[in-house]
């Protein structure tokens, strides 16, 4: 993605917000829930209890449950018992006039949220088309109230429909936007060019080039797989973030036709180097679980294979090489099954670890799919302050039992076994090389990772972050397209953007506590906060794009007044009248490098009348912005809930 950068200095004397007071928002701000977060002392852990028959059982009490970490007794300070039933009321969200958009969600304050997940990246075409049948047919039975988000993955994590629990809309969903495509890292059933190397083996008179050969499609299928996992490991990242913004239990239910989370060396000795394929980034992992810890999310990965029986056996499937050569059938058969017990115990693992539950061979997706929302909607949640405060990266195990007399030892728990306490380096040379007094080396891993969350903010399609929440407005600038693009503006050699094009007035609306400014020795606030308005073209082509950043270095008096009222800004981006496109709109606090985001069709907004401004009042405060920066209007009329 490239960067649209102008720098407003702006050393604030006197007030630096507001032309106009808008008031606050009269609808309520949904409670916030505790998470577990990485240097935090507080520790969540949601707890599902079933009888043998895997129903729910409810009316617990605190004192029917033990929790240990570590084998150490802990105390719960937190107790609450959620069922379905409470998922089925969320708040109403008042209707927004023509061009105002918020990145705020309404959910339910108590209960869970569910996430669809189909996975084309690891999943064949022909199960994801088999996907795509059992969840239409899911949802023409979806129980009322079920609020469900639906997710894509590719090479990158795409949402195809945000939280809803209107039926139409995901029925609309499933049929229109679950398209099944074509993985560019997964092995092609049709593709024969593993006869032809089968082949090439079969002909080969060196037991040395034979060896070479195997080596080679070894370290090639590697490559493709970690690809895989490094793809994973971001979707999930990102996916991390995005439901961290919600309070409460999150169901990920994950359809894969495998999944690539634990690769492991080569342990059956066919290779000359065993460890050709394990390359993992250990760190990101640890940092991607506990991203999904801090949102509460239990994954409940379905195989999308559905039922399967081993593939040699398949009539479609070319048998050549196992008549030439009972041992590759043999071998094939082998690989087989040790995959598929592999990826089983993936799943189940996945699943332990997270209080989730696996499905595997079976045809019934939709019926997993209801199984795994009921299991998910039915918990409890425990707090805890845990004993052992320090954050050293090392891993804590959780233990959850039952006690008391009207508990049974036959009921099933179900719930995440561990956190990572912190985040450690791997070893004391990569602590050392991020040592204090090597800034160099520690401003570029976190440059570098603020760089990956913002590319995939600010990506087209993906998961609107609403770490910030915020209001904007997108109104045509003029009834009257342009031969050049509005000023600041930067065409991105990405894709083209042949003129006219439509002027876009963009009027951003936040609290100033969406913000958090540093607090520095000498009594002054400083804090960087960026305003992006990205364009794409409908493959997620980068168009054209503005970003204008805003420095903050304010006094006492001046940061009480900035806490005082709504923060608002106005920029101008063009966009193309010949061709449709998305408006990816951003506001970025670079002290925490959090994100809100809303993404709007430009169709949508681009036979809307134009804003009209009140005239601002002048006054010294008013003049002091002006002097340092663009022309800063009157946006949506009532700050975004928190």
């Amino acid at each position: 993605m490239g960067r649209f950068t102008r720098t407003l200095t702006i050393i604030a004397t006197s007030t630096l917000l507001a032309l106009v007071a808008v008031a606050q928002s009269a609808n309520p701000a949904p409670p916030q829930a505790s998470v577990l977060q990485t240097g935090t002392s507080l520790v969540v852990v949601d707890v599902v209890v079933q009888d043998s028959a895997g129903h729910p059982i409810r009316g617990l009490k605190p004192e029917n449950f033990q929790l240990t970490e570590d084998h150490v007794v802990q105390t719960v300070n937190h107790f609450d018992e959620h069922t379905r039933a409470q998922a089925a009321a969320g708040p109403n969200m008042p209707r927004l006039p023509a061009g105002t958009f918020t990145d705020y969600t309404p959910v339910p304050p108590n209960g869970a949220l569910n996430i669809l997940l189909l996975d084309a990246l690891n999943t064949p075409m022909k199960d994801q088309s088999f996907v795509r049948y059992q969840l239409q047919q899911y949802v023409k039975h979806a129980q009322p109230g079920t609020r469900i988000a639906i997710f894509g993955l590719a090479t990158r994590l795409v949402m195809l429909q945000g939280f809803t629990s209107n039926p139409e809309t995901l029925k609309d969903a499933v049929d229109h936007k679950l398209i099944p495509r074509g993985s560019p890292l997964l092995e092609n059933p049709n593709d024969p060019t593993a006869d032809m190397l089968d082949d090439m083996m079969q002909n080969m008179q060196s037991q040395e080039a034979a060896a070479n050969l195997t080596q080679f499609q070894a370290e090639q299928s590697a490559i493709e797989s970690h690809l895989r996992l490094q793809y994973t490991l971001d979707a999930m990242n990102v996916l991390g973030h995005y439901l961290s913004a919600f309070p409460g239990r999150k169901n990920l239910i994950w359809f894969s036709g495998s999944f690539p989370i634990n690769i492991l060396p080569d342990a059956t000795g066919t290779l000359q180097d065993p460890f050709a394929v394990m390359q993992i980034d250990e760190q990101e992992f640890r940092e991607t679980t506990n991203l999904l810890a801090q949102a509460q999310v239990a994954v409940y990965p379905i195989d999308a294979r559905g039922l399967m029986t081993n593939p040699v056996y398949d009539a479609t499937n070319s048998g050549r090489q196992y008549a030439r050569s009972p041992s590759a059938f043999n071998n094939a058969v082998t690989k087989f099954s040790t995959s598929q017990a592999a990826e089983h115990a993936t799943m189940g693992q996945m699943a332990l670890d997270t209080g989730g539950e696996a499905f595997y061979n079976t045809n019934g997706l939709a019926e997993a799919v209801e199984k795994a929302i009921e299991t998910g909607s039915n918990y409890y949640t425990l707090a805890y302050t845990p004993t052992n405060r320090k954050q050293d990266g090392g891993y804590r195990q959780i233990h959850v039992q039952l006690s008391g007399g009207d508990t049974n030892s036959a009921w099933k728990l179900s719930y995440r076994h561990g956190y990572y306490a912190g985040v450690k380096p791997a070893d004391k040379h990569a602590e050392k090389a991020l040592a204090p007094g090597d800034a160099a080396t520690t401003a570029a891993v976190a440059q570098h990772a603020a760089a990956a969350y913002a590319h995939a903010a600010m990506a087209r399609g993906a998961p609107t972050p609403q770490d910030i929440l915020f209001k904007v407005r997108v109104l045509p600038a003029s009834t009257a397209t342009e031969p050049q693009v509005a000023p600041d503006n930067e065409l991105s050699p990405e894709g083209k953007m042949p003129g006219p094009y439509r002027r876009f007035a963009v009027d951003y609306v936040s609290l100033p506590q969406e913000f958090q400014l540093l607090h520095q020795p000498d009594g002054r606030f400083t804090g960087q906060i960026d305003f992006l308005a990205l364009v794409y073209d409908v493959d997620g082509r980068l168009l054209n794009g503005i970003e204008k950043t805003v420095e903050l270095n304010l006094n006492p008096d001046t940061y009480k007044r900035f806490q005082q009222a709504p923060l608002q800004f106005h920029m101008e981006v063009s966009a193309p009248t010949r061709q449709d496109s998305y408006l990816r709109i951003g506001i970025h606090d670079r002290n925490t490098n959090r994100f809100g985001v809303v993404e709007v069709p430009a169709d949508t907004v681009s036979r809307l009348p134009p804003p009209v401004y009140p005239k601002p009042a002048a006054s010294p405060a008013t003049s002091a912005v002006h002097s340092a920066a663009p022309s800063t209007t009157t946006p949506p009329p009532a700050a975004p809930p928190r």
